[in-house]
């Protein structure tokens, strides 16, 4: 089910966020070239569906991106990250953009949310969505 979708007017750049119902998680899919602003948004847009579905497993799905996809990864730890643990997320799958494991998983340590919420980097979605369902 769509939650929302946040396209960009100027290259058509979108942020999009379901609810899979069968497997109980929040699925964020990015696709084109995002803006700071527009990841902030889409970020946000997260915590907001976080509130009505109450849902601990989110798939962020970078690998339809071109360009660097987020400049922020501070603001998420400090920001970002507590809020959606209030909110109850635990566990992040984080799909990678093509070529592009090494420098996310860097940047992307799972000590950064403050080891309240588990995370693991990968370079296609079916392992992905594999070890979301492991975790329950």
């Amino acid at each position: 089910m769509r939650i929302s979708i946040n396209i960009d007017p100027k290259d058509g750049s979108t942020c999009e966020l379901f609810y899979d119902e069968e497997n109980q998680w929040i699925r964020a899919i990015w696709l084109g070239y995002i803006e700071p602003e527009q990841a902030y948004e889409g970020a946000t847009g997260f915590l907001e569906a976080m509130q009505t579905f109450h849902c601990p497993y989110l798939l962020n799905d970078n690998s339809g991106l071109r360009g660097p996809w987020f400049d922020s990864v501070e603001w998420l730890r400090t920001v970002w990250a507590p809020q959606a643990t209030r909110l109850g997320l635990r566990y992040i799958a984080h799909i990678t953009q093509p070529n592009d494991l090494l420098h996310e998983v860097s940047a992307l340590e799972a000590e950064s949310f403050g080891g309240n919420i588990q995370l693991q980097v990968f370079d296609d979605a079916q392992a992905a969505e594999e070890w979301l369902r492991e975790q329950r």
